[in-house]
């Protein structure tokens, strides 16, 4: 059909001339079959599109989920840690007290042989707990060592049990973390698996689109067109009007592109941000003043940039081609900080952008009420 198809095309733009009508039924008709053929693929190219947008919009967020889960197992082991030097600090206070209660037992010892047997007992005691056991007995033990004693036994078996949760806490993030590694890999592959079906279909379209192109500027040809070629591509032009960015009052937008793809649910999974197609190189800039979180290797973004701005609020830069700003530093409203790119999981250049509030991926809402808060609008594409 595609070989018939451009052997019409060709012959009719071979035989035509402008006014012929003759040549301008055999130019619709050239241009009716390209149109119904580019039709039909179209469908499976939409059907295509829409699986491939799905394991995109997955993958992402299975990215995102392994993101969080790495971050909570970093801060359950960062508690863990501090605990571990809670209990570390309890039992010298301990093994401290404990050399009193030895003191003790030398000055009883130095005082009257007949403690002797007595004292001895007292010494060998390994815990608080033994200790107090032994000197209640004996009534060795003055009143406040006793209380301190109490304490420290107190401060002991709290820091234990606060040691074993936070290592609990560590087992289950780790294992949290591993499944979620493990569902990222698993949407990558099924993303892989669509990227090639959506690329061998859109290269057979779009052999077609250039046939389709050629019969529609042939027939404004023969039609009476002054410049066919420029026609035609006004009429793209018009029938695309994509969503932009624009901004207003001085405020700066994340990139200059067309909005792809809005926050919200897509095949049961939450799309956490909004994607900005543009070319790569395209300067990303952070639209308030903040100090970056993150910048560097993120799964699923490949390279993104975290800043976290005065009132707490996050905003972050996903599958950025390179990075201009590192972890620590301070930036200013408008600042590049980044440049649009196609890195990690993604089927094209763009910029993905999400917004966190309560940490970095704790909940990520809808960034379009941000942006419009800052004079950034979304075209009403969101």
């Amino acid at each position: 059909m595609v070989g018939a198809l451009a052997a019409l095309v060709s012959t009719s733009t071979a035989h035509a001339a402008p006014g012929d009508r003759g040549s301008v039924a055999e130019a619709r008709t050239a241009h009716e079959a390209a149109a119904a053929e580019v039709a039909a693929i179209g469908a499976r190219v939409t059907e295509a599109e829409q699986t491939l947008q799905r394991m995109t919009i997955e993958a992402e967020a299975a990215s995102g989920q392994a993101l969080a889960a790495q971050a909570a197992l970093a801060a359950a082991q960062a508690e863990a840690t501090a605990t571990a030097a809670k209990l570390a600090e309890a039992q010298g206070a301990v093994a401290e007290t404990q050399d009193d209660v030895s003191t003790i037992g030398r000055e009883a010892y130095m005082g009257s042989d007949e403690t002797f047997g007595d004292v001895a007992i007292l010494l060998a005691a390994e815990s608080p707990t033994e200790v107090l056991q032994q000197a209640a007995t004996l009534e060795v033990l003055g009143e406040e060592r006793t209380r301190v004693l109490k304490e420290m036994e107190r401060v002991e078996a709290l820091e234990a049990r606060a040691d074993q949760a936070a290592r609990t806490a560590v087992a289950e993030r780790d294992q949290l973390a591993r499944a979620a590694a493990e569902a990222e890999a698993a949407a990558n592959q099924q993303l892989a698996a669509a990227q090639g079906t959506y690329d061998s279909i859109a290269a057979e379209k779009a052999a077609l689109d250039a046939q389709l192109r050629e019969a529609e500027i042939h027939l404004l040809n023969l039609q009476g067109a002054a410049d066919a070629e420029a026609a035609w591509n006004a009429q793209q032009a018009a029938a695309a009007a994509p969503t932009t960015l624009t901004s207003a009052g001085g405020a700066v937008a994340p990139a200059t592109g067309r909005v792809t793809s809005c926050y919200g649910a897509r095949w049961g999974t939450l799309h956490a941000g909004i994607d900005i197609a543009a070319p790569i190189g395209t300067p990303v800039y952070t639209p308030e003043d903040g100090i970056v979180l993150q910048a560097g290797p993120a799964s699923g973004f490949g390279l993104a940039v975290a800043v976290q701005h005065r009132d707490g609020t996050i905003t972050l830069y996903g599958h950025v081609n390179q990075m201009f700003v590192s972890a620590g530093e301070v930036v200013s409203a408008g600042q590049q900080i980044a440049e649009v790119g196609n890195r990690g999981q993604s089927t094209g250049p763009h910029l993905h952008f999400e917004v966190h509030t309560g940490g970095l991926y704790k909940n990520r809402s809808n960034p379009a009420p941000w942006l419009d808060a800052r004079g950034i609008s979304l075209g009403g594409g969101c």
